[in-house]
């Protein structure tokens, strides 16, 4: 009974278009709790005040949602068809922010999976989380065997390496569960080697206050010149450790339209970016993640990249 009906969900998952789906008990988090406290605690999470709340919620679902039995997790492929910009010389910002913020495409589908369920199995009590909460994606998507956590701390899949986005449905519904996968990382350091502010601090520990990311997403103060020189061109996330993984020779491009460029982005020349003005900002990114920085965020990271040139 069980499988047939994790089998169930599985399959509806595929058809909703999803890449994988895998299933774990919704329990305390007990191996992780020590080690989120450990990254805390050295201040890994920098300016990130969000990730010091909610301790107790990050390391146990049933937090999150009364009775939940088990965590349905599902990935959600963005690699792009093309490059941003054929012109190497010209400002970076990571793929997933190419097409339609992830947050809206991701949540409709698993919308569609959650109605699915109530329909087939019977009422659900549950909830969807993209990004929303304080729900560690990649832990359960690790548990659940979909892939396993590489050194720079991304999930990664051997059958599409690790440009996809991660979303889960908390449930109260009992489920046949999933064993997770081993390591296939083995003695590469490829990404550690390749990050220009040392964010990885030893493999599979990222210090996040040194991530390029968070310097042009999360930090809303000025970016501190001792990383000048540093941001090889990127202006809104990075994507090198992911760029030099091995498993991304594997990567495809998404079958998901929403996620492709906007067609006003196509070959963004560096003076395009430098005099993007508040109208052409919120025509381009209207429905984009890189509404995040807002238009002075991105023009302090594309300052600060150009003067250190």
């Amino acid at each position: 009974m069980l499988q047939e009906r994790s089998n169930i969900i599985k399959q509806k998952a595929l058809e909703l278009g999803f890449e994988a789906c895998g299933i774990s008990k919704a329990d305390f988090l007990e191996e992780e709790a020590p080690l989120l406290e450990k990254w805390l605690n050295l201040n890994y999470h920098g300016k990130m005040a969000y990730m010091a709340n909610h301790f107790d919620k990050r390391l146990d679902p049933r937090k999150l949602v009364d009775g939940a039995k088990s965590v349905i997790t599902v990935i959600l492929n963005y690699f792009p068809e093309e490059p941003l910009s054929t012109d190497e010389d010209s400002y970076k910002i990571s793929k997933y922010a190419y097409g339609t913020d992830y947050h809206f495409v991701l949540k409709d589908k698993l919308k569609d999976l959650m109605n699915f369920i109530s329909e087939e199995i019977g009422e659900v009590n549950g909830r969807i989380f993209v990004d929303s909460a304080p729900v560690m994606d990649k832990v359960w998507a690790k548990k659940s065997g979909i892939g396993w956590i590489g050194k720079h701390s991304n999930l990664i899949t051997r059958e599409i390496g690790s440009f996809f986005f991660i979303g889960e449905i908390i449930c109260d519904l009992e489920l046949q569960t999933d064993s997770s996968m081993k390591d296939y990382c083995g003695t590469c350091t490829r990404c550690v080697d390749a990050c220009p502010t040392d964010a990885i601090v030893q493999p599979y520990v990222v210090d996040g206050s040194k991530c390029i990311s968070y310097f042009t997403i999360e930090l809303k103060e000025a970016i501190p010149d001792e990383v000048k020189g540093q941001f090889e061109n990127w202006i809104f996330g990075c994507d090198i450790c992911q760029d030099v993984c091995p498993w991304n020779r594997f990567s495809k491009p998404s079958e998901v339209t929403d996620f492709r460029q906007h067609p006003d982005l196509k070959n963004f020349t560096k003076s395009d970016w430098e005099e993007i003005t508040q109208e052409v900002f919120q025509e381009i990114f209207r429905r984009s993640a890189l509404k995040r920085t807002k238009l002075e965020g991105l023009k302090r990271n594309i300052s600060f990249v150009k003067l250190a040139d």
